[in-house]
C-alpha cells in the first residue's frame, strides 16, 4: 500500500483518521495487523517529524540561554507496541510521547524558572491540563519506582493551511536536572543489560526497590529534596540500600559495564542501534527526512533490536541526552557513591558493604 497524498487543501489526519489509526493499534495489540495496520502507523509517526521539528526550534534557544541541553526523540516503534501490550485501554491517537523533547537543567531552581517562562510563551499549542500544572511533577510526587521529572503534554495547533492536517498531533516535554537524568540513565541500563524492567516495575522486585532507594539517596544529597521514602532516616537509607546492593551486585555490574567512548558522528541526526550482546552502531544523517526513511526501513530490517532516532545540536548533547543507549551509568554511580558518604557521615561506608564480585548476567531478549 502507498502512503496516502495529501492534496492542496485537503487536511487529512495522518493515517487517514484517528479512528483508522486506533483500529490499526487494536490490531497491534491483538496481534493481527494488516500490512495496511503498519502504513497507517508509519504514517501517523512519522507525521510527528514536523511536530518535533516545531517544539525544538522553540525551545533550542530558550533552553540554550538558560544553560540547559536539549535534545528530541520519536519513540521507538518496539517501545510503542509494548505500550500498546501493556496498557489494554490506551487507544493510539491518544498516545502523547510519540514525539519527545527533552531538557536537562543544572539545578531545580533553574528547571523551574525555565518551565514557568515557557507557559507563558505565545502560541497557538495548548498545553494539556494547563489549569493543574502539577499533574506531572514527578519532582514534587516522586513515583513509587524513584522517577522524578516533569512532564508537560501539548497539543499541536497551527493557522497555517501547511499544517492543519497535524492539528491534535501531541509533543511530550520532559524536564530533569542532571542528578535525575543520571538516575533514570541508569534504570534505563538495567533495562537493556538484565531481564529487569524497574521503569515499568516488571522482573526481580529487588531491582525496583534498590533504585527506588537510590533516587531517595540522590534526592537528599545533591538536591535537598525527598524522593519516594522521605520518612526513612539517613543511615536507615543507606543501610537498606546497600544491603539489597550486596544480595544483587547492583553497583558491581554498573561498575564493570564497558563504556568506552564510541564516536558519535558530527551530524544532527543520529540512528542508535542497540544490537544483543554487541557494540551499539551510531549512524549519522545530515537529512532529517532522510534519516526518518532509513529509521523505518530498519525497523522493517531488524523488528528485534532497539532503534531510535535522535536529533540534538551536537555530539555531546546525543552522549548525555541518551547515555542510556551508550551503557553509560558513570555519572550515577559517582553520585550514589558520594550520596552513601554524605548521608551515613561514614567515609568507608561502602567499603563495610562491599558486594561479592557479580557473576554474569543474561542480557534480556
Amino acid at each position: 500500500m502507498q502512503k496516502r497524498p495529501i492534496l492542496e487543501g485537503q487536511f487529512t489526519y495522518p493515517g487517514g483518521s484517528k479512528s483508522r489509526v486506533n483500529r490499526a493499534g487494536e490490531n497491534i495489540r491483538l496481534n493481527r495487523p494488516t500490512s495496511d495496520d503498519l502504513v497507517v502507523i508509519e504514517e501517523w509517526r512519522e507525521a510527528h517529524r514536523a511536530v518535533l521539528n516545531t517544539f525544538q526550534a522553540i525551545l533550542r534557544e530558550r533552553a540554550h540561554a538558560a544553560g540547559a541541553k536539549v535534545a528530541q526523540r520519536h519513540k521507538r516503534k518496539r517501545t510503542i507496541f509494548d505500550k500498546l501490550d501493556r496498557l489494554p485501554g490506551m487507544s493510539l491517537s491518544r498516545m502523547d510521547d510519540i514525539a519527545g523533547c527533552r531538557l536537562i537543567f543544572k539545578q531545580i531552581k533553574d528547571l523551574y524558572a525555565f518551565r514557568k517562562n515557557f507557559h507563558n510563551a505565545r502560541f497557538n499549542h495548548k498545553r494539556q491540563h494547563a489549569d493543574d500544572p502539577d499533574k506531572y511533577d514527578y519532582i514534587k510526587r516522586p513515583k513509587e519506582t524513584g522517577y522524578r521529572g516533569i512532564h508537560d503534554i501539548y497539543k499541536y495547533d497551527v493557522n497555517s493551511d501547511v499544517g492543519k492536517h497535524l492539528t491534535g498531533l501531541y509533543v511530550e516535554i520532559q524536564y530533569r536536572t542532571l542528578i535525575q537524568h543520571a538516575w533514570a540513565t541508569a534504570v534505563e541500563v538495567i533495562g537493556f543489560i538484565t531481564e529487569n524492567q524497574p521503569k515499568f516495575q516488571q522482573g526481580d522486585k529487588r531491582f525496583e526497590h534498590a533504585m527506588a532507594l537510590a533516587s531517595e539517596i540522590l534526592s537528599r544529597a545533591h538536591e535537598d529534596q525527598k524522593g519516594p521514602f522521605p520518612k526513612l532516616e539517613d543511615r536507615d537509607l543507606i543501610t537498606e540500600f546497600l544491603t539489597i546492593d550486596k544480595e544483587i551486585g547492583l553497583m558491581e555490574m554498573l561498575r564493570g559495564l564497558n563504556a568506552a567512548d564510541r564516536t558519535v558522528s558530527t551530524k544532527r541526526n543520529a540512528i542508535l542501534i542497540f544490537s544483543e550482546g554487541n557494540a551499539l552502531e551510531v549512524r549519522g544523517f545530515r537529512d532529517a527526512t532522510e534519516a526518518l526513511r532509513q529509521l523505518f526501513e530498519l525497523e522493517k530490517q531488524m523488528p528485534n533490536r532497539d532503534i531510535v532516532l535522535v536529533r540534538a545540536d551536537t555530539s555531546d548533547e546525543i552522549r548525555l541526552a541518551f547515555k542510556n543507549y551508550f551503557s553509560d551509568a558513570t555519572d550515577f554511580i559517582k553520585l550514589i557513591d558520594d550520596g552513601c558518604t554524605k548521608l551515613s557521615k561514614t567515609k568507608n561506608i561502602l567499603e563495610v558493604y562491599k558486594p561479592p564480585v557479580a557473576s554474569k548476567r543474561r542480557r534480556r531478549k
